[in-house]
């Protein structure tokens, strides 16, 4: 059989292994096989087929794949979940707030979270504020 087909059939099987895996990597290796295969066809030597390979592959990992991995592995309707669901939200201060001294909790839905202040300013326990970020298991509120 004709190295080509070799180089076809190649393709065909990193192709099917891409479809159970998931990372986009290995169709960049259908990619190099694809241009190993042009050149087989083309009449190309073995050394120009291996090396043809090993570009197409490698310029596929370092072009394709980052596009493929950009817009086919979107978010589009991301939810935020767990503790990046807190940013936005208002809380209550159960303990004054002093990122000075180190103190300060605020409760929200039940859960007390460590709190700072994100103008480094004093608030007072039983005042709403709403969380601006989190750091960790720390949150930062205005």
């Amino acid at each position: 059989m004709e190295p080509g087909y070799w180089w076809l059939i190649a393709t065909i099987l990193f192709v099917l292994f891409e479809l159970v895996t998931s990372g986009f990597g290995v169709v960049c290796f259908a990619i190099g096989s694809l241009v190993a295969a042009v050149a087989a066809f083309a009449g190309g030597g073995f050394s120009w087929q291996i090396g043809l390979f090993s570009a197409g592959s490698l310029l596929s990992l370092v072009f394709v794949r980052p596009l493929m991995l950009k817009y086919l592995t979107r978010d589009r309707d991301s939810v935020a979940s767990n503790v990046d669901a807190l940013t936005g939200r208002r809380c209550v201060v159960v303990e004054t707030i002093d990122t000075g001294a180190g103190t300060g909790y605020v409760k929200i839905d039940g859960d007390v979270w460590k709190a700072v202040s994100a103008d480094q300013s004093v608030i007072p326990a039983g005042t709403q504020v709403e969380v601006v970020r989190q750091d960790s298991i720390v949150l930062t509120v205005k």
